[in-house]
């Protein structure tokens, strides 16, 4: 029997490969017959031979495979002989968790041949739902104002996430060793989640605001379709750079005034941080055009005028070409 986990996030998938471990070890209590392979190193025939070891215990065996993909030579000799392990009462369990190419051969031979499943990136209702049980799972509720905000700043890196519920959790409990309870708390406050979570598709955005404030249009597009890959949401994106800059504009007047801009409540201090250095490539003028220019551009795609990924393009071409 082969199994195969794969896909890109791969916190999930790692904890599936963690489960699969366990419930075989529960099972099979010599541990004898548990073995690790990984990476390009490893020879073909050592690894057969080891698959076809006679077993001192009568337990299956499984045989973990982790990152194969790109051994070449292991894959080759892998396919000429995979029906032999298909139909094997033994396990070979696959774990990639690097990008596949569509096309690879020994993809669609353990998509057509084993037990696969594919761990995609949660997103909307499903990492709403995922979240809210990972904190109940320690005997906590989250407020859906700071559900929205911890998803905002985190998005769906489950491994940061999973770090950052666990903090919210001790800070809330006021324990520093986070253990699975049963008795609800009092849940987690949008408060809580400004005071101790970085948010991360802020820090990454600010590098497209950074290209956008050196008019370096190349860099800036080339940012926004590395977003789009990732599976970032148009609109989202969109959204993320209307409030960047919305709140460049509304701490450069404080700053224009000689007020500090720490005094804001509704922004992150580290927002504020890294906001402040972007401000030098700006005049109070240019950033009033550019947030005017976002304002209808964010009115026209409301409005089904223009598509997201168009209003991008547009709020990135129509730059000025030279900065201050």
């Amino acid at each position: 029997m082969i199994l195969f986990l794969y896909g890109p996030d791969t916190y999930r998938s790692r904890q599936k490969l963690n489960e699969i471990i366990e419930h075989y070890k529960k099972i099979h209590k010599s541990g004898l017959n548990l073995k690790f392979f990984e990476g390009e190193e490893l020879n073909f025939e050592d690894f057969k031979d080891e698959f076809q070891q006679t077993s001192m215990f009568k337990e299956k065996k499984l045989v973990v495979l982790t990152n194969f993909f790109s051994n070449l030579v292991f894959k080759e000799r892998f396919l000429k002989e995979g029906k032999n392990f298909v139909n094997s009462a033994d396990i070979i369990l696959f774990y990639e968790k690097n990008p596949i190419p569509e096309k690879d051969s020994l993809f669609h031979f353990l998509i057509k041949n084993a037990k696969s499943q594919e761990f995609k990136l949660l997103a909307g209702q499903k990492l709403k739902n995922w979240v809210k049980k990972e904190f109940l799972n320690f005997g906590i509720e989250i407020s859906q104002e700071a559900l929205e905000k911890l998803i905002s700043f985190v998005g769906n890196d489950l491994w940061q996430m999973s770090n950052e519920i666990k903090k919210l959790v001790a800070y809330r409990t006021g324990h520093n060793q986070v253990t699975t309870v049963t008795k609800v708390c009092p849940e987690i406050k949008r408060e809580d989640v400004e005071l101790l979570v970085k948010p991360k598709i802020e820090t990454d955005i600010f590098q497209t605001i950074n290209a956008i404030a050196a008019r370096n249009k190349k860099m800036a597009l080339k940012l926004l379709k590395a977003h789009l890959e990732k599976g970032d949401s148009p609109f989202y994106l969109f959204s993320m750079i209307n409030f960047q800059f919305r709140n460049l504009l509304i701490i450069k007047d404080l700053m224009e005034r000689n007020l500090s801009p720490y005094s804001l409540n509704h922004l992150h201090p580290y927002v504020i941080k890294k906001s402040i250095p972007l401000l030098e490539k700006f005049s109070f003028s240019e950033l009033k055009k550019i947030y005017q220019k976002i304002f209808q551009l964010d009115l026209d795609v409301k409005t089904g005028k223009i598509e997201p990924e168009m209003a991008l393009d547009l709020l990135i071409t129509e730059l000025p070409s030279e900065a201050r």
